[in-house]
């Protein structure tokens, strides 16, 4: 083949275009809308089941089943929400050394139909559940919806409300259960659930700034205001507090066994501090990110959780 002489035009061979990870298409976008609404977070609304368990509610067929419906409209909302705050926050996700894989961040799911698919995700939760659940069901899954919304517009951005509302939204999934089959809440149950899921969100901020220290400005505005000694005292405040309403809780028949062979519930406090121990352990080393991710990775975590678990279902059935 002759070489090209000066003013002859060189032809380039063509170049592809990038595929998008995960397959092209119509399925490569479904596959990027369902991992927008996070899959692997939808462990935290298993916490609807939380006041059903405590209060030994969990017995019959009709129950589970209220309870499965009750998981799967909060799941849907809160796909919901991930689908419009990624779409919101797509530009600051790609200056994210791990979230400018997300979908939408990627260009795999266009930000019109992030909005679209989230706002019918919504709109379908709040409205199922106001046809097929009570009255109060439905009024906190819409206050849900609207405090995470409101969240991702404009309360992410405020000091310490942040922290309150993400805190909330944990909540918030653990009050639906009962609320869903009207169970009566103790005071010592929402403190303790409030304070540990602040405690876990705390953590969470607090190794952000620590991991993303140089860059934090681009990636999460607000962590620019935070100092991480305040985010410290914040965690460390937040798992004082939670230690404290459980032991409360668990202190509140009397600390008798009842019809036990040993005080299980009572018991249960030595499993549930040293759980709080082991998590601060990741929170002090700035490696405590999505909750579900330490729990779940850790397996000395993850043992401390079954037989904290144990003790308390053997509290529950009296055995």
């Amino acid at each position: 083949m002759p070489e090209p002489t000066a003013g002859t035009a060189v032809l380039a061979p063509p170049v592809a275009a990038p595929r998008a990870p995960g397959g092209s298409g119509a399925l490569a976008v479904a596959r990027g809308l369902v991992r927008t609404a996070r899959p692997r977070q939808w462990i935290k609304n298993v916490l609807v089941v939380a006041a059903p368990v405590a209060a030994g509610q969990l017995v019959s067929w009709p129950t589970a089943a209220r309870l499965a419906l009750v998981f799967a409209l909060f799941t849907a909302a809160a796909g919901a929400v991930y689908l419009v705050n990624d779409a919101r926050d797509a530009t600051a996700d790609r200056a994210h050394p791990v979230k400018r894989h997300r979908p939408v961040a990627a260009g795999l799911v266009p930000v019109p139909l992030a909005y679209t698919t989230g706002f019918l995700l919504g709109l379908g939760a709040a409205v199922a559940s106001a046809l097929l659940c009570n009255a109060m069901t439905a009024l906190l899954l819409t206050a849900y919806l609207a405090m995470q919304l409101a969240y991702c517009v404009r309360l992410k951005h405020v000091l310490v409300v942040d922290l309150a509302v993400v805190a909330t939204g944990f909540l918030m999934r653990a009050m639906i259960g009962g609320i869903a089959l009207g169970i009566p809440l103790s005071r010592w149950f929402l403190i303790t659930t409030g304070f540990g899921a602040l405690f876990m969100v705390a953590a969470k901020r607090y190794s952000e700034a620590v991991q993303m220290e140089a860059a934090q400005g681009a990636t999460r505005a607000l962590l620019t205001q935070y100092s991480t000694g305040y985010l410290r005292f914040v965690w460390q405040l937040a798992a004082g507090v939670a230690v404290l309403g459980y032991c409360l809780w668990a202190l509140e028949s009397g600390g008798v066994a009842n019809g036990s062979l040993l005080p299980w519930r009572q018991l249960s406090v030595v499993a549930f501090i040293l759980a709080v121990l082991r998590y601060a352990v990741f929170a002090d080393r700035g490696t405590a990110g999505e909750p579900e991710d330490v729990v779940l990775r850790d397996r000395p975590l993850a043992v401390i959780g079954l037989v904290w678990a144990a003790m308390y279902g053997m509290a529950v059935a009296d055995l």
